[in-house]
Parts: C-alpha cells; sequence; structure tokens
C-alpha cells in the first residue's frame, strides 16, 4: 500500500482545511517545493497535491507553486483541483504532473473521463469525495444526487488509473478512516483505490492494512503528519511490510 503525502494549496502555502471549509485552514508550510523536498528525503514514492482554489474556481490557481513541487522533486506527482478540460489536462501532464485527479469533471462530464483516459492511458485518476455516501463537486460546496459507488461503477472500463475516494466529514479530522465505506468500494469495482480523508494516527493505518482488501492501493494523509502524530518513516514501514 502506497503511503501518499498530501500538499493541499491555498493562495501558494501548504495548508490544510477541516471537512474542505475553506475558512478553517491552517497554513503549515508557505514553501511548497520545500515540503515536496521532505517528503522526497523522507523516503515517499508518490506527493498527492490539491489546488484548493482551482477546485472552487473550476481552473488552476496555483500554478506556480505547482511547478514548484514538480521541480523540487522528482516523485511522480498526482494533482487534483480545477481540472475540467482536455486542454488543462494536457497541459498539466506535459508540465510534469504524472497524474491528474477529475473529480467535479467526473460528475458533470463523464466522457470527457472516458476520452482523457483513452488519450493519456494510466495518467488520469477520479476524485470522489462523498458526504453521507452521496458525491460532492465544486470544492466540495455541493453535494449531488449521485451515490459514489455508483459513479466508480460508471468508469469500471474506461482505463482509469485509480479512484481517490475521500469521506468529507471525516477529512482534516483526525477521526479516523472510513475503512467500511473504502472497502465496500474497492469491493465493488476492479479500480484501485486510494483512501482518503481523516488518517489521524498510526492505528488508522493499521486498520486499513488489517482490512486486507487487495484494491486498496494506497492512503493519503495530511493533518497528522504536519502535526506529528505519524511519524512518517513508521508509516512507510508499515505499509511497506
Amino acid at each position: 500500500m502506497i503511503l501518499f503525502p498530501a500538499i493541499d494549496l491555498k493562495e501558494g502555502a501548504c495548508v490544510r482545511l477541516v471537512k474542505g471549509d475553506m475558512a478553517q485552514a491552517t497554513v503549515f508550510n508557505t514553501d511548497p517545493g520545500d515540503q515536496a523536498a521532505q517528503f522526497a528525503r523522507a523516503g515517499c514514492e508518490w506527493i498527492h497535491v490539491v489546488d484548493l482554489d482551482g477546485a472552487f474556481a473550476g481552473k488552476p490557481a496555483n500554478r506556480g507553486a505547482v511547478e514548484a513541487i514538480l521541480s523540487a522533486t522528482p516523485l511522480p506527482v498526482q494533482l487534483g483541483g480545477g481540472i475540467r478540460d482536455l486542454a488543462t489536462i494536457e497541459a498539466w501532464l506535459t508540465a510534469g504532473v504524472r497524474r491528474v485527479i477529475l473529480g467535479t469533471a467526473a460528475v458533470r462530464n463523464p466522457a470527457l473521463v472516458k476520452d482523457a483516459c483513452r488519450l493519456f492511458p494510466e495518467r488520469v485518476a477520479v476524485g470522489i469525495d462523498a458526504r453521507k455516501g452521496f458525491v460532492a463537486v465544486e470544492g466540495w460546496a455541493e453535494t449531488s444526487e449521485l451515490q459514489a459507488v455508483d459513479l466508480a461503477r460508471l468508469f469500471e472500463d474506461a482505463g482509469v488509473a485509480a479512484i481517490i475516494y475521500t469521506d468529507i466529514d471525516r477529512d482534516g479530522t483526525l477521526t479516523g478512516v472510513n475503512v467500511e465505506a473504502t472497502v465496500a468500494l474497492s469491493q465493488a469495482v476492479r479500480i484501485p483505490i486510494i483512501a482518503s480523508g481523516g488518517v489521524g494516527s498510526m492505528a488508522d493505518l493499521d486498520a486499513l492494512k488489517a482490512a486486507n482488501a487487495p484494491g486498496i492501493a494506497g492512503v493519503i494523509t495530511g493533518r497528522a503528519l504536519y502535526d506529528g502524530r505519524i511519524v512518517l518513516a513508521d508509516a512507510l514501514a508499515l505499509l511497506a511490510a
């Protein structure tokens, strides 16, 4: 299982939100490139980046910060937030992003996901952000009537590289990842699932690993790393075992 350390970008800085609320942002590093380099030195395999401003604006808003991350480390980067058309997808992939994450676009324009997967094999992931099982969009500001599992099944044969599944009510709260819902989603589709939202301690990583669900390929953690609740070296060792 791969550990994805998270860098969430707001106005050029690395922040963490609580339940996606932009008004509840804690700044942890004003230099995203430096933060990425720290993760690389610690032995991480990937970096998960979200352009929070872009998610709300519907277009990239932290381009300079993302470029700083790409320049600071050779690690593959997966990026989400404000990616809503093929031109933006191609621009980010050309700039060096290894994998783009489509969230709102996956709900509003499923054909875009399928087209992107065909044009850029293994370089497109779908972000499914759920509130009480229903998919949220537009930077989590709106909740749709679409169930998370139904959205995932829509892309079963599209060639999606991974699904990043986030329980919004747990995100940034350190109250524990929603293991039950994540496992259920991994059993409903053949697409690899990356768990996200609520990781607060090594016990949460233990619980996710103990579920022994082959379809869960990774887990994203942010605030717990920045707060020191999880020691990165210990987490990497646990998930690699």
